[in-house]
């Protein structure tokens, strides 16, 4: 059975971060995509303490679909290995979860 989770992911830029969001609502892997604004990163990469500005990123989706969001999102993004983790929604109104269901539905065709 489906879970609702929220998907967060990181860009070096807006414009990755549209285009990704642009890719997994138009193929249905999410039902909706949230770019947030600049944010200041701190993290371990190659064997150092880096610091950069980014863009979130973050997508309501299913545990069903999350292969797929994370498949999509790799093909597109530019990092050699970039955050996508699902984190899950404890609760919601039942009429939105139900619209994250309907609007990620592989079945659905428009």
């Amino acid at each position: 059975m489906s879970t609702e989770v929220e998907v967060h992911v990181t860009t070096s830029n807006r414009q990755e971060a549209d285009q990704i969001a642009s890719a997994v609502v138009s193929r249905r892997l999410a039902a909706c995509a949230q770019v947030v604004a600049k944010i200041s990163s701190t993290y371990w990469w190659e064997g150092e303490v880096r610091q950069a500005e980014e863009w979130l990123l973050l997508m309501k989706t299913t545990t069903d679909r999350f292969d797929d969001l994370a498949a999509c999102v790799r093909e597109l993004h530019s990092y050699e290995a970039p955050q996508v983790v699902a984190v899950p929604i404890v609760r919601g109104t039942p009429d939105y979860l139900e619209w994250i269901r309907q609007e990620t539905d592989p079945a659905r065709g428009d």
